[in-house]
């Protein structure tokens, strides 16, 4: 068992940033990624030689799918956009960046995730082909729509946002 979380627990806050990215409420995120761990060490024995990054954010997003299908959509919380910025910080970049974050939850589901791992998780194409069970071109396709949203939204939010998303992999 100590194998397991030296393993697993370097992958803990990647899974932690994608879950709260998902969800925006940093509880909810929590109880995702607490919810995935259990459910990954239960089937560890079960699991095929590969990604273990991969494979864990995999068990993540299909977990965070059922609870989706679940409830038939997922409140939005606010809590996830404080944390962006503190109180010290360019309340200009404060705004842009709850620019960025309302964007990206505008974006279907399949574009916001395939966004969110190469984007903040820099994940390769392939390794995001893994994890959400596509093809790689399909990965492709949905990043350029993702990030065509992302620039169409970006221009009509009301702030400058001085950042960019990375525009090659």
């Amino acid at each position: 068992m100590d194998d397991l979380a030296v393993l697993i627990e370097p992958q803990i806050p990647a899974l932690r940033r994608y879950a709260t990215a998902l969800l925006r409420q940093r509880e909810a995120a929590d109880d995702l990624v607490q919810d995935t761990l259990e459910r990954a060490i239960r089937a560890w024995p079960q699991r095929r030689e590969g990604d273990l990054r991969a494979w864990l954010f995999a068990i993540l997003r299909n977990r965070y799918l059922e609870g989706v299908r679940r409830r038939r959509g997922i409140e939005v919380g606010v809590e996830a956009l404080d944390t962006v910025t503190d109180a010290g910080t360019d309340p200009e970049a404060a705004l842009g960046a709850r620019d960025v974050l309302d964007g990206i939850a505008a974006l279907p589901e399949e574009q916001r995730s395939v966004l969110l791992l190469v984007a903040v998780e820099d994940m390769s194409y392939a390794e995001v082909a893994a994890v959400l069970a596509i093809p790689v071109g399909t990965v492709m396709s949905r990043l350029s729509r993702a990030r065509g949203r992302m620039r169409a939204f970006l221009d009509l939010a009301p702030t400058i946002v001085t950042g960019h998303l990375r525009r090659v992999k």
